[in-house]
C-alpha cells in the first residue's frame, strides 16, 4: 500500500527494474558503438533495441501506475526550489526514457533494419527509410543519451543528499525491502 510516507510495492519495483536496465542499456549501447564490426557488435546491438523496448513498455506502465495512485510527499522542511528541482528532473528522467527509445525506434526503422524484440514480436517500422531521418534520429538519441547521463547523476546525488545530509525518508521510502 502506498501512503503519505512511504511508496507502494509495485512503484519500487518499476523504479528499481527501470533502473537497472537503464544502467545495462548504457554499458550495452557504449559496448555495441565502439564494438569493430563482427557478429558480436551486431548481438550487442540486438540486445540494446530489445531491453531499450523494454524499457519503453515498462516506462508506460510505470506512468499508468504513477498517475493512478498517490504520490508520497515531499518533506514538509524542503524547500520551496528543491520540490520545483525534483519536479523538473523528474519529468526530464521521463522525457529522456521515452524519447531515447523512441529515437532509436525512429533511427532503425530509417536505417531500414528490421528487428525482433527478443527474436520472437516484429518490431513495426515508425519511420519509412530515409538516411536523413536516421542521422537525424542517431543524434536526437544522442542528444538523449548526454541528456540522461547529468539527470541520473542529479538523481542519485539528491537521493544520496537527502540520506545522508539531510537525513530524512526520501531515499529510505524507495528501497526495495523497506515497509516504511
Amino acid at each position: 500500500m502506498q501512503t503519505a510516507t512511504s511508496w507502494n510495492a509495485a512503484t519500487k519495483f518499476f523504479h528499481w527494474l527501470i533502473a537497472l536496465l537503464i544502467f545495462v542499456q548504457i554499458a550495452l549501447g557504449l559496448m555495441a558503438v565502439n564494438w569493430p564490426l563482427s557478429p558480436t557488435k551486431l548481438n550487442l546491438f540486438f540486445w540494446h533495441k530489445s531491453i531499450g523496448v523494454t524499457v519503453l513498455v515498462l516506462v508506460a506502465l510505470r506512468l499508468i501506475w504513477r498517475f493512478s495512485t498517490s504520490i508520497p510527499a515531499l518533506p514538509s522542511d524542503t524547500p520551496g526550489w528543491e520540490r520545483h528541482a525534483a519536479h523538473a528532473s523528474h519529468f526530464l528522467l521521463y522525457v529522456a526514457m521515452i524519447g531515447l527509445p523512441v529515437s532509436g525506434w525512429v533511427l532503425s526503422s530509417a536505417s531500414g533494419v528490421p528487428f525482433q524484440i527478443f527474436w520472437t514480436v516484429p518490431l513495426p517500422a515508425i519511420a519509412a527509410v530515409d538516411k536523413d531521418t536516421a542521422e537525424f534520429a542517431k543524434h536526437v538519441h544522442h542528444a538523449f543519451f548526454f541528456t540522461l547521463i547529468p539527470l541520473l547523476i542529479a538523481h542519485i546525488g539528491a537521493a544520496l543528499r537527502h540520506h545522508y545530509v539531510k537525513h530524512n525518508d526520501v531515499l529510505r521510502r524507495m528501497l526495495p525491502f523497506h515497509g516504511k
